[in-house]
């Protein structure tokens, strides 16, 4: 019988608590889920787990699955769960706090251990991959994610259907060291970080910033082309807006929030949506001036837990390329389409054209806003979208915005890893909220659609995820430093400094490496910080009109004149629109 991968991980947490509990059965059990690529168990014992300890783990975990112990569940009633789990302090702790009369739980049961746990799991261990799963790690974690709480120790595995998907996971986790963002950003001089001063917050080098500045750079003068008008809204604004817009109730606890000496609360901006509203709402608008395309790259600002914190793909700071549009019923399929493609367009630029789509439906949220009624249309009106125009999906349920259904777009890097980036969610609700209108033809006041729209998301993650999936081997136009002009000697300074004068009055920027240092250790640096192009120059360079080409990942040279050469990177750093 085939299983589900995430039954299979789940199951095989089970295992490795089983194998910790026989190798120290002092141990006491906290919890474990199953999670991309593999699954992690929390345990709390004396005993400091370390690496030496991973292959004993992993040699029971195996001796266990062998024996071919099945997985049993039982269903019980509070007091009976009390007694299973009377020398398990976290376990009692969860059932101390579970308020729920009358109804059973369900407890599972797998050779010696037994846990708290609603299932499903393989029906025997014989059903479990015996040489799929590898120790990754052991970290603290908090019980409960609190910091009040005890620190337990975490054990991470990673988890496959076969050896063969887990080499090819663990020879995908390699490569994914070696182009780490933080490590490829140190080494081109892109950006760093002060923990101590602005945790979260990344500071941009030169290069760095030119990269985020194309970026923003691209993605405008699509906007501009596509019809988009851009607005900036302020980046403090009264708690009250957010309260109205239903964001406080949810993600107050993440907003950076204080209060003047009169009195009022002002929170600095998590998100560009009330902005945009009230823009739209600044003036009558006629039918005829839908539909309507305001963007903002709006700097936003998320306290996100330190531990979830990873370089510039998970910050407290960031931009996001937020846009909203807003429309009638009648447009919205038109509109929904034209995002998706547009989407879709804009990441085919980057290299990435493996893209898949979920749509995601009502959250089962007490944040939840909006009737059943209202979310029924809104999800109907994006399945349609989707359905008639052919275009591939799953559905990913109970995962939407607490506003409104969306279609989150999802890219493949150069690795195989998926990444969410890009959304388009349907919004009914704040417009009501807002009490938004258009003039219709027929005179009356009309509420419109809004749809919120994102195309790479948080331009800092994604910058992030591009430098790991080239592996800093950007596209010339969006390198922060296309080329670099080498003298051999100071004797050839002089022509080095009109060839990096023509490039740049090319519209190409340029700069030259004038350092006393011999031409092979500059080169070789300068590889090393992902430079694209590096221009030496010599007598015969200066005295051809020349220049002898060095591209990064090439081994032969060229030799080019030097108006070949400045046409050539004029055209290669255009942006491609």
């Amino acid at each position: 019988m085939s299983y589900p991968i995430e039954m299979i991980r789940h199951s095989l947490a089970h295992v490795m608590a089983a194998a910790v509990q026989k190798l120290h059965p002092d141990v006491k059990f906290a919890g474990g889920p199953a999670i991309e690529n593999g699954f992690y168990y929390d345990f709390d014992t004396e005993y400091r787990f370390s690496e030496e300890d991973f292959e004993k783990i992993e040699r029971e975990m195996r001796e266990l699955i062998k024996s071919n112990g099945r997985f049993e569940q039982k269903i019980v009633d509070l007091d009976e769960a009390k007694k299973i789990f009377a020398n398990q302090p976290y376990k009692m702790e969860w059932l101390n706090e579970y308020d729920a009369a009358g109804e059973k739980l369900s407890i599972y049961t797998f050779r010696d251990f037994t846990d708290l746990c609603r299932g499903p799991h393989v029906e025997s261990s014989k059903d479990l991959p015996r040489d799929g799963f590898k120790i990754r790690s052991v970290a603290g974690a908090y019980w409960k994610g609190d910091s009040k709480n005890k620190m337990l120790q975490r054990i991470y595995v990673d988890a496959f259907e076969s050896k063969e998907e887990l080499d090819n996971f663990l020879k995908m986790q390699e490569e994914a060291a070696k182009r780490d963002h933080r490590k490829i950003g140190k080494e081109m001089d892109l950006f760093h970080f002060e923990p101590e001063y602005a945790p979260g917050a990344v500071f941009w080098h030169d290069k760095g910033f030119k990269m985020y500045r194309k970026l923003i750079e691209y993605i405008r003068a699509r906007q501009e082309k596509a019809g988009y008008m851009e607005i900036s809204t302020p980046s403090v604004m009264d708690r009250s807006l957010w309260e109205r817009s239903g964001h406080w109730a949810k993600y107050g606890a993440h907003n950076y929030s204080g209060t003047t000496q009169d009195g009022k609360t002002f929170c600095v901006k998590p998100m560009s949506c009330p902005g945009g509203m009230l823009v739209f709402g600044q003036g009558i608008k006629s039918y005829k001036d839908l539909p309507m395309y305001l963007a903002e790259f709006g700097k936003v600002n998320r306290y996100e837990a330190a531990g979830g914190l990873s370089g510039i793909l998970r910050v407290r700071e960031f931009t996001q390329d937020d846009a909203h549009i807003f429309c009638t019923e009648e447009q919205l399929e038109t509109e929904v389409v034209k995002i998706l493609r547009f989407i879709k367009d804009i990441y085919g630029k980057f290299g990435f054209d493996k893209i898949t789509m979920k749509l995601a439906t009502r959250p089962l949220s007490e944040f939840r806003i909006g009737s059943d009624e209202v979310w029924d249309r809104a999800e109907g009106a994006l399945k349609h979208a989707l359905d008639a125009n052919g275009i591939e999906y799953e559905i990913a349920e109970n995962d939407a915005a607490f506003y409104g259904p969306k279609i989150d777009n999802y890219l493949r890097d150069s690795m195989g890893r998926v990444w969410q980036c890009g959304t388009v969610q349907l919004d009914m609700n704040l417009p009501e909220r807002f009490d938004l209108s258009y003039i219709g033809e027929d005179g009356e006041r009309h509420r419109p659609v809004m749809l919120h729209r994102a195309m790479l998301g948080s331009i800092e993650r994604f910058m992030g995820i591009l430098i790991e999936s080239t592996g800093g081997n950007l596209p010339l136009w969006l390198s922060p430093e296309p080329v670099v002009v080498v003298p051999i000697s100071e004797k050839y300074r002089e022509y080095a400094e009109s060839v990096v004068a023509d490039l740049r009055a090319a519209g190409v920027y340029a700069r030259g490496d004038y350092r006393d240092e011999k031409v092979n250790y500059k080169v070789r640096e300068l590889s090393v910080a992902k430079t694209p192009i590096v221009a030496v120059v010599g007598e015969k360079e200066a005295n051809d009109k020349t220049v002898t080409l060095r591209r990064l990942g090439v081994e032969k040279q060229d030799v080019v004149p030097l108006a070949d050469f400045v046409a050539q990177m004029q055209d290669a750093v255009k942006l491609p629109l």
